[in-house]
């Protein structure tokens, strides 16, 4: 029995791959291809897409909103787990990027339930709660700028349902935000939203070092 969280060697890290990743072939694909990408420290681990993936079948979800989509992966890796009929609206600001992602999700049989918002996010999610959708999605996943995390996070409380869940990548941020050394933007907008969800009552939360770190905040 370990009394903290065992630290990963890469044969360790390699193992856990070897057991445990059942990655679809268009996934796999598509994280080679973003892997040559000069922009490639974005994309997240496989075994985070798995457990996204199974996280959105655990809760049963059927409206996801993700926010920050980069290539695509974590957004197609999400919508396999979705119903046919259910929906990934999907932000980002990157035509360049998201042309990759449109590619695979034309090919996979689970694109038609991902639509992408090309705008900065923080005008999607207004225009959201303006039409209505307070309290519509089942799940939020949060991986775009950070400097706008905690304005991403109060939105995703707005839209979320009672008892939906919220996801935060990079909340480790590559060890940074433990170092005070580290005083850019970033890092700090990371640090100050982990204090911010830590004493935030309206959820129940958990940091998983997974990956950059990931945080689930269940709405109360």
């Amino acid at each position: 029995m370990a009394s903290r969280t065992i630290n990963l060697t890469d044969a360790l890290y390699d193992h856990l791959l070897e057991v445990s990743l059942r990655e679809p072939e268009i996934l796999a694909r598509l994280r080679e291809e973003t892997a040559a990408h000069p922009a490639s420290m974005m994309q997240i681990s496989p075994e985070q897409g798995q457990f996204m993936t199974l996280v959105v079948e655990l809760i049963g979800a059927r409206r996801v909103l993700e926010i920050g989509t980069f290539t695509g992966y974590s957004a197609l890796a999400m919508a396999h787990a979705l119903p046919d009929d259910g929906q990934l609206i999907a932000c980002d600001i990157s035509e360049e990027f998201t042309s990759i992602a449109r590619r695979y999700w034309a090919e996979s049989d689970h694109g038609h339930k991902i639509e992408l918002r090309l705008a900065p996010a923080l005008e999607t999610l207004e225009a959201m709660l303006e039409d209505g959708h307070h309290e519509s999605f089942d799940l939020v996943f949060i991986d775009a700028d950070k400097e706008n995390y905690a304005a991403y996070a109060e939105h995703a409380l707005a839209l979320l349902r009672q008892g939906g869940l919220m996801m935060v990548d990079n909340v480790l941020w590559g060890g940074k935000v433990a170092d005070h050394d580290h005083q850019d933007d970033d890092t700090r907008a990371i640090r100050a939203l982990n204090k911010l969800l830590h004493q935030e009552e309206r959820v129940t939360l958990s940091m998983i070092p997974m990956g950059d770190g990931i945080t689930l905040a269940r709405k109360r």
